[in-house]
């Protein structure tokens, strides 16, 4: 799997990361489900570099103009709920993609701090040699990324699969190159190191979907 560290470069993105991890700034809601927008545009903006291109013909009021544009049929599917305002993200740069969308969250059978991913709803069209973004802000121990593709397989088989997220763990990192097809790419604004006994990222930001829409009740 091909890793795509955003902020292994210094750029603007930083600034967007560090509001989202602020315990003060990340009590706005609107903000921080909009700095995770802005990261899905930057993300989504890296990404369109490694997509296939064509040249078009393009007739402007003076005369003739040729450009590349891009031609991959693109799906993004994002995992509710915090996955969506990065799907928004994503969907502002490319907005003539097709859309899924797919539930997945942790499952405490025990009550203990053992989970299960419980993927339950899916909305999505063929993926049949398309070009799939998969789209989870938080990146922790990767079992979502892993169950919702094992889901999605019902589907067809993607021509490329890119995955997007802002924040992730190497441990989850570890598992996606472990179980995704080789070719597969990652695109993430910034990694951390560690989870901690919770599979939380560490120093990570907390509950991305709380910290989005607000608290739930536990299953």
């Amino acid at each position: 799997m091909q890793v795509n560290h955003l902020l292994e470069e210094n750029s603007i993105a930083g600034k967007f990361v560090a509001e989202l991890r602020d315990v003060n700034v990340q009590k706005d809601r609107m903000r921080f489900r909009r700095n995770i927008e802005r990261l899905g545009e930057v993300l989504g903006y890296e990404l369109s570099k490694q997509l296939s291109f064509s040249e078009k013909n393009i007739t402007t009021p003076l005369g003739n103009s040729k450009i590349q544009l891009p031609e991959s049929d693109v799906v993004i599917c994002s995992i509710l709920r915090a996955g969506l305002p990065l799907h928004n993200g994503l969907l502002n740069y490319f907005d003539d993609a097709e859309n899924s969308f797919i539930s997945a969250y942790r499952h405490h059978p025990n009550n203990d701090e053992h989970f299960e991913i419980v993927v339950e709803y899916l909305a999505s069209p063929s993926l049949e040699g398309k070009t799939l973004i998969l789209a989870d802000p938080m990146l922790a121990t990767g079992k979502s990324f892993v169950n919702v593709m094992k889901a999605l397989k019902q589907m067809g088989t993607p021509k490329e699969i890119h995955l997007v997220a802002v924040i992730g763990a190497e441990e989850g990192i570890a598992l996606l190159e472990k179980e995704f097809p080789k070719d597969s790419k990652l695109w993430i604004a910034t990694i951390d190191k560690e989870l901690n006994d919770h599979g939380y990222i560490l120093p990570g930001l907390g509950d991305a979907g709380d910290l989005c829409y607000g608290g739930k009740m536990q299953h």
